[in-house]
Formats: C-alpha cells, sequence, structure tokens
C-alpha cells in the first residue's frame, strides 16, 4: 500500500519535476550564452557594426520590397512632398495578385527562358575559356607573367566602361567590327538591331569580361594540385586526357562548384552589360528579368509593387537554384 502510495505521489510529481529540468536546462543554456558573451566579447563587437549595416543596407530595403510587392504602389499614389505641399500615400494592400499577374503572363516566361539561356551559354564559356587559359598559364612557358596580366585586363576594366566601348565597337556606321568587315569587302552587320546579333552581341561582351576571374580561380586550384599525381600517372603510361579526366577535374571539383555557382548568380542579375550595350534592345528582346524590373520602377509610369514583385521572384529564384545546387553537391560528397 505505502508502495503505492510513493508511486502515486511520484506520479504526481512528474510534472514539477519535468518543469525542474527544464527550467534548469534554460538556465543552463542562458548561462553558457553569457559566458560565450564574456569570454569572446571582442569577436561579437567586431561583428556587430558589419550586422548593423546589413541589416541598414540590405534587411530594411529587402523587407520594404517585400511589403510593396503586396501593394497596388505606383508612382501615382506613394506618398510625397511638392513644395510645401504633402500628398500622402493612398495604394493599398492587394495580397498576392502582383505575383499572379507576373507568373501567367508571357512576358514573365519569355524573360525567365532567355535569362536562363544567356546565363548558362555564358558560364559555360567562361567555365570553358577559364580552364583552358589556366591550363596553359600552369605550364612553364616564356613572358607567362605578362600573358597573365594581359588575360586578367577585362576583369580589371569597370563593367561600365567595358560596356561603353563594346558598344562603340558594335555601332553599325562607325563600328570598328564592321569597318573591319568593310576593309576586306563584306558589308557592314547591324549588331544592335536584329534580336539575334544582338543576344550574340552582349553575351560576347559578358564572355570577355568573366573569363578572367574563371581563370584566376581555376589557375589557383589546378596549383593546389601534387605533380606527384601527374607524374605517377605519366610513368603508369597514362595518356593526357586520362591525366586530365582523373587529376585535373576531380582536383578542380571543389574550386569549380564554388565559382560556377558564383557565375551563376551574378550573370543571372547582370545588369550593366545588357542596360549600357543594347538598352535591352532590339524592342525588348534582350532584356533579362533584372533589367525588365528595373524598367518597370524607373520608366514611365513607376509600378514600384510590380518591379518589387519581380524582384522578390528573382530572388526566390536565386535561393531555389542556390539550394538545389548545394544539395548536389552534398550528394556528390562536395560540401562547402
Amino acid at each position: 500500500m505505502a508502495l503505492s502510495t510513493g508511486r502515486a505521489a511520484g506520479t504526481a510529481s512528474d510534472p514539477a519535476a519535468g518543469g525542474d529540468a527544464r527550467g534548469r536546462r534554460h538556465r543552463g543554456e542562458r548561462g553558457r550564452l553569457r559566458g560565450s558573451l564574456h569570454r569572446h566579447w571582442y569577436a561579437w563587437a567586431m561583428v556587430t557594426p558589419v550586422l548593423v549595416v546589413m541589416a541598414v543596407l540590405i534587411g530594411w530595403p529587402l523587407a520594404r520590397g517585400v511589403y510593396l510587392s503586396l501593394t497596388d504602389a505606383t508612382e501615382a499614389n506613394i506618398g510625397r512632398t511638392i513644395g510645401v505641399n504633402v500628398i500622402p500615400s493612398s495604394y493599398e494592400f492587394v495580397g498576392l495578385d502582383n505575383y499572379l499577374e507576373i507568373l501567367t503572363s508571357d512576358v514573365f516566361w519569355d524573360k525567365l527562358l532567355w535569362t536562363v539561356v544567356w546565363t548558362v551559354v555564358c558560364v559555360g564559356f567562361h567555365y570553358g575559356i577559364g580552364l583552358g587559359l589556366a591550363m596553359m598559364l600552369n605550364r612553364e612557358l616564356r613572358f607567362r607573367s605578362l600573358y597573365r596580366v594581359l588575360l586578367i585586363l577585362p576583369w580589371a576594366v569597370p563593367a561600365f566602361v567595358a560596356a561603353f566601348v563594346w558598344r562603340y565597337l558594335y555601332n553599325s556606321d562607325y563600328g570598328v567590327i564592321n569597318g573591319m568587315l568593310r576593309a576586306v569587302g563584306l558589308s557592314g552587320v547591324g549588331w544592335l538591331d536584329d534580336p539575334t546579333t544582338a543576344k550574340l552581341a552582349v553575351i560576347a561582351v559578358n564572355v570577355w569580361i568573366g573569363v578572367p576571374f574563371m581563370m584566376i580561380a581555376v589557375l589557383g586550384g589546378l596549383q593546389s594540385i601534387p605533380k606527384e599525381l601527374y607524374e605517377a600517372a605519366e610513368v603508369d603510361g597514362a595518356t593526357p586526357w586520362q591525366r586530365f579526366a582523373q587529376i585535373t577535374l576531380p582536383g578542380l571539383r571543389q574550386v569549380s562548384s564554388t565559382v560556377i555557382l558564383l557565375g551563376t548568380i551574378w550573370t543571372f542579375n547582370m545588369f550593366p552589360i545588357i542596360f549600357l550595350v543594347t538598352r535591352g534592345g532590339p524592342g525588348s528582346e534582350t532584356e533579362i528579368l533584372v533589367t525588365y524590373a528595373f524598367r518597370e520602377a524607373f520608366t514611365g509610369v513607376r509600378d514600384y509593387s510590380g518591379s518589387a514583385a519581380w524582384g522578390v521572384i528573382i530572388l526566390g529564384l536565386l535561393v531555389v537554384l542556390a539550394l538545389a545546387y548545394r544539395r548536389t553537391l552534398r550528394r556528390q560528397g562536395e560540401i562547402w
């Protein structure tokens, strides 16, 4: 009887015991946090300004953009001050209407298709040409340092300067390219007047700008591969292709995965090349998602809510791409 009474008392006290355990655990966690802050206060002190700046420059605009994307804000109904007159905003919350309008329009899917083609082609050329040049510069070569400097120059030139130079080169009447064609008896080409040639033109400019970064990154990866592996493979009778496939590519896997992801994100959002070389034309044939979002916000009757929705969709696409890419690498054992 006493035993059963003791069990009943123990059972009745279990909730209190569980609460005490949770309380001790909570106090322990707070103690560890205070200890970490006390021991590493200098690290937190140095990180805090960066976090504050990121919150101000990235967090607040992002939150504001997400909010605007859920409204019908335009230039006509947003609050503004004209002289001494203060006009209050009159836009309203519309929920997901902007997203539904964008995702059900042919314009979005056309721009998305061209953006994907633009990104895949450019990044493919970036990596392929960059790998070839890196392998060439990784060998003993006369004037190798000079070649490296010359090949890095396109990357050192600001993007807007390169865009204006290439726009002049593509000029139908006075451009250097058409001048060279006429010098050999060929007719000039309206590079920026036809949708096909305009797309090829902006791809060429972006490839010219992006190859040096890939080359430098891959060259660093090549120099980290032990030369003993190549020497052993050569002694075993491996062909150059076998050495490339079995040693070079696996040795570059981590570097390649990182630079390809970075190149994809940069190219997907490569605003200056498209906007400055072709202005998105002819018509809007060469506009990618980010340039179209810009036009929505800053041309005509400025559609702030629509451009914000475009921006949120672009961000979502890049986040999904990055997560899927990282998941693929994780499955392959390449965790970074």
